[in-house]
């Protein structure tokens, strides 16, 4: 190809329908072994999982938008996810990259994966970014490459603009297929969407979507286990594999991708088992407060709303007031208690939809620890 006078070679990717994709015993062992560890965690998960669930969801987005180098305080991206204002900010990307998530997840059992739902899920993401519109939600018609100031520095160029609906659909098409095993699908999936990079950005955290996509859908999971958080722990080996993968070596990819998993699906046990101790916790700090407070009684409204965690990481006394049904005075007391306990902090305020006064926010610094899931402590 010629860009701007000087000669650059793209990079074309061989079409997964024409490309060996075999595998050696020892990656079938590593991809068997990652399908198991994911199960177990998603057996672990509560009847009520949908609290968990959301965490889980939180995390993969979260250390998504890591890897891309976007990052925000855990608790302004919740602000963020309740903040209809669409007002442009470093935790409103991270808080779309969630929504992007949380809507292939959604539509993951609906039916087979389509270039529309690419095309939605990149729309959904690119919410607030300063990405032109007239490249939000569509193949790109421009030339793309990786790394560097322009095709002739880059460390990779993409497939010209005129390859990219085919090798999308030969991608889509593979996608759907239900005669190979999910784990190495969902790395061969992913591997071969970040060379294509269909879109003019976001092609990264669309591609770690689609992981999830992959995993939900053909293994019949709730919720996704947070790949991502293991990817932001080894971003060289993440590049490395890509690139082996690039070079014809898909057995390292896979093998590669294969352990994140089994490490995510570890993470989500931990997980699950972290929220029930602090459950735990919680009840025996309101069971017996710290020296100076009050004795919080057995039919306060306290420990209805110590109920409402961790399926809401935020807190205000018209939100108790409304999910325990109980006047705003009784709501405003519940919260005081459960700081007086410990298991709360105050965090400022936060305009309601009405006019009246700000409301007081209150969170747990432990769930959002939880919540924020440190890709570094992975």
């Amino acid at each position: 190809m010629v860009w701007r006078g000087r000669r650059t070679r793209a990079f074309v990717p061989t079409r997964l329908d024409e490309r060996d994709l075999s595998l050696d015993a020892r990656t079938v062992a590593d991809t068997a072994r990652a399908q198991a560890a994911v199960e177990h965690g998603a057996e672990t998960m509560p009847e009520d999982f949908a609290a968990l669930a959301r965490l889980l969801l939180r995390a993969e987005g979260v250390a998504s938008s890591f890897i891309e180098g976007v990052t925000a305080p855990v608790v302004d991206i919740v602000l963020a996810e309740a903040d209809e204002s669409g007002a442009p900010s470093a935790a409103a990307w991270v808080a779309a990259n969630l929504a992007a998530v949380t809507e292939a997840v959604e539509e993951a059992h609906a039916g087979p994966l389509t270039v529309e739902s690419l095309c939605a899920w990149h729309r959904t993401l690119m919410t607030g970014s300063p990405t032109p519109a007239q490249h939000v939600g569509v193949l790109r018609t421009e030339q793309g490459w990786i790394g560097g100031t322009s095709p002739l520095d880059a460390h990779l160029v993409t497939p010209p603009p005129d390859k990219v609906p085919g090798l999308v659909d030969d991608l889509v098409a593979y996608v759907n297929r239900d005669d190979v095993d999910p784990v190495s699908q969902a790395a061969i999936a992913h591997a071969q969407f970040e060379i294509i990079h269909p879109f003019a950005d976001g092609n990264g955290r669309v591609g770690r979507v689609l992981i999830a996509w992959i995993l939900v859908r053909r293994l019949s999971l709730v919720t996704p286990p947070p790949v991502s958080a293991r990817i932001a722990a080894d971003v060289g080996g993440y590049g490395s594999g890509l690139v082996l993968f690039r070079m014809g070596d898909h057995d390292s990819w896979v093998r590669w991708l294969a352990e994140a998993v089994s490490g995510a699906g570890r993470a989500q046990q931990e997980l699950v088992a972290s929220v029930e101790r602090l459950q735990r916790e919680w009840r025996e700090r309101l069971s017996a407060p710290r020296e100076g407070s009050r004795r919080v009684r057995s039919d306060a409204a306290a420990w209805r709303a110590l109920d409402l965690l961790p399926r809401h990481l935020m807190l205000t006394g018209p939100i108790v007031a409304r999910e325990i049904d109980v006047p705003l005075k009784s709501a405003s007391a519940a919260l005081r208690d459960l700081v007086d306990a410990g298991v709360l902090v105050e965090h400022g305020t936060v305009q309601g939809s009405g006019r009246g006064r700000p409301s007081r926010l209150y969170m747990s610094a432990e769930l959002l620890g939880l919540a924020g899931s440190n890709p570094l402590r992975a």
